[in-house]
């Protein structure tokens, strides 16, 4: 009881904090910045927050960290829009909200897909606070028990779960992971510095930029698609826009993946190296498994944008929990504003919390204000946002690329980067031929340097011997996991086929 009087009494001094008329004005700029960023494809939280992070430094600790924080979780909202409108995912938590998200946009339910998709997010935001506030401690405690085998073997299982995006056949998902692998070591060696398959050219030393491959692979190629099936005079809708609101079938279909996704992304987002990403990726490969229709997967089923919309949500709230509790930054935005903080004169650890009650606890009423500030935002630009979709496509597309272009190039200012854009575009178009999903490839990108890096850190510390990855129980659960869903999916693929040839017969 003294503990629930206690956790009270933190929550008013945290909402007295956060409901002074500054404090809500940068957390109104936080959310607003943040869903415009989400919006703009290529810009992503982390650019934003490094370019506005000298503007924070005249500013108070707590209004400094409420407006940062809100326009990274307010990425989170705003990267569904370009991902179910135009197919161009701001961010890697994006990219798996295309797969059903487009083609619930083509069919004419772009409506229900956004609203759907912000209440989830909102859903998942308000849980992933409430974890923060009951579970911070124990959660930080969990994550100090994962090291690089833990770390190394997770990423392998969340590699295996992805395979199963693709509505095509487990053999050519797997060998988008093994190609988005390869991309992924493009750059600069984890030990030794040394370039590796950059065939000299100097821009390519710090490895692929990610907004290259993903404008490349979804935005790109759908256009090129589209351009080959004579798409160059009518809009993207393919059937007439009949509501823009879910209906109660909808809410109901949705209810369950929401739930599933908010408790994968805050489970993902404690930990130190998993994030929003997995957890998105993660969650969709659940909601495809536990479906009843799983064939409706890849064609416009609303779980798909409901389950993993709701995971990279939680997973952005609860990263906070090995920020503020250990000081361990777990994605690069998490480590901008571990920067911050320390620029700010404050020091994240243990300590946080009984040092700087008014900065914690505030923080976290802030979440609560700025998830509701962000369902108020999003869900009446639901119809305006729809409208961009009746645009004729002659005009759309040239909007598209140059969008793309933009933001390519502001990431890294390389002209490089546009014409890798134009050669995932085309590879991109190739996966669409052969029926071949882009996602798994796109995870593997993103994960390959970590689980890298995970690995020969793992094999250091042992000294070479790899039964370190089996005598760690964590980890060694995680890679029979790994196996056990490998075997199962070859043996479904196998029964497949002989259904098939059965058929044919």
């Amino acid at each position: 009881m003294d503990y629930l009087g206690q956790l009270f009494s933190n929550l008013v001094l945290g909402f007295i904090t956060s409901l002074t008329p500054v404090n809500m004005m940068y957390c109104t700029i936080g959310v607003f910045v943040g869903t415009l960023v989400g919006v703009l494809p290529g810009v992503g939280p982390q650019a934003a927050i490094a370019m506005l992070l000298p503007a924070t430094f005249s500013l108070p600790p707590v209004g400094a960290i409420i407006m940062l924080s809100g326009i990274y979780y307010g990425s989170q909202y705003g990267g569904s829009t370009t991902s179910i409108l135009m197919n161009l995912p701001g961010e890697a938590s994006s990219v798996v909200t295309c797969i059903d998200g487009y083609q619930m946009a083509k069919q004419g339910r772009a409506g229900p897909a956004l609203a759907i998709a912000a209440i989830g997010s909102f859903f998942a935001g308000t849980v992933g606070t409430i974890m923060i506030v009951l579970f911070g401690p124990p959660l930080a405690k969990m994550a100090l028990e994962f090291g690089a085998p833990e770390y190394f073997s997770l990423m392998v299982m969340a590699l295996i779960l992805s395979s199963v995006l693709g509505s095509g056949s487990l053999i050519k998902s797997l060998a988008a992971v093994f190609l988005g692998l390869i991309f992924g070591i493009v750059g600069s060696d984890v030990n030794s510095g040394v370039s590796r398959f950059t065939f000299g050219a100097s821009g390519l030393a710090d490895g692929i930029s990610f907004s290259a491959v993903v404008m490349g692979l979804f935005g790109f190629s759908d256009i090129l698609m589209n351009l080959d099936e004579g798409q160059d005079s009518v809009s993207l809708l393919t059937t007439k826009l009949t509501h823009l609101y879910p209906t109660w079938h909808d809410i109901k279909v949705s209810t369950g993946a929401i739930v599933r996704g908010t408790a994968v992304g805050a489970f993902c987002g404690s930990l130190a190296a998993a994030g929003a990403t997995v957890a998105s990726f993660v969650s969709y490969a659940l909601e495809k498994r536990v479906a009843k229709h799983p064939e409706e997967f890849g064609k416009g089923a609303i779980q798909g944008v409901a389950g993993p919309e709701s995971a990279n949500n939680a997973a952005a709230q609860c990263a906070f929990i090995p920020l503020l509790t250990l000081g361990i930054p777990g994605t690069a935005t998490m480590a901008i504003l571990l920067g911050a903080l320390m620029i700010l004169g404050i020091t994240p650890g243990p300590q946080v919390v009984t040092r700087y009650p008014e900065l914690f606890w505030g923080l976290i009423a802030s979440m609560w204000i700025g998830n509701a500030m962000l369902l108020v935002i999003n869900l009446p630009l639901v119809g305006l946002w729809v409208k961009i979709l009746m645009v004729p496509y002659r005009f759309l597309f040239p909007a598209i690329v140059t969008f793309m272009a933009i933001g390519v190039y502001s990431v890294n200012s390389l002209a490089l980067d546009g014409y890798l854009t134009v050669f995932f575009g085309v590879l991109g178009y190739v996966f669409m031929k052969l029926k071949c999903e882009s996602a798994p490839l796109v995870l593997a990108f993103v994960l390959g340097p970590m689980i890298e890096e995970n690995l020969r850190r793992a094999l250091l510390i042992s000294r070479g011997n790899p039964t370190v990855f089996f005598t760690q129980p964590i980890s060694a659960g995680f890679l029979i996991t790994s196996a056990l869903l490998l075997v199962f999916m070859i043996l479904s693929e196998m029964r497949k086929k002989r259904i098939e040839v059965l058929g044919e017969d």
